[in-house]
């Protein structure tokens, strides 16, 4: 995957918003104003993305392109070198990251968040 594809396929989940909360490099993206990804765009090979804790340090052993990330709670947050890793693969873990963020709102946010087509 490019970094356009990652950009397309984050959008594309329910109410996901794109913005540059930081600087005019750091493309994040939300949910309901709670971010899940990450994309320093001078770095086009990294995205940063939430993830379980455990599953977090399973990942990190299997796959040497997932990393602590940098600038974020290294036990939440896992930055990824997307050219080293499947698609199938990305997917899934932005899909993870997603759920992660979506989980911890209220149910009542869930649910309107879950009736947007």
């Amino acid at each position: 995957m490019d970094i356009e594809t990652v950009r397309e396929y984050c959008l594309s989940k329910r109410a996901a918003t794109e913005e540059f909360p930081f600087d005019d490099t750091t493309l994040v993206f939300k949910v309901a104003g709670k971010m899940f990804a990450c994309m320093p765009l001078e770095k086009a090979d990294m995205l940063i993305l939430k993830c379980d804790a455990e599953y977090a340090l399973e990942l990190r052993e299997e796959y040497s392109a997932i990393e602590p990330a940098w600038h974020f709670n290294k036990k939440y947050w896992n930055q990824l070198r997307i050219s080293e890793l499947e698609e199938g693969l990305l997917k899934r873990l932005i899909d993870h990251s997603y759920d992660e963020v979506i989980r911890k709102m209220p149910r009542k946010l869930r649910e309107e968040i879950e009736t947007l087509e």
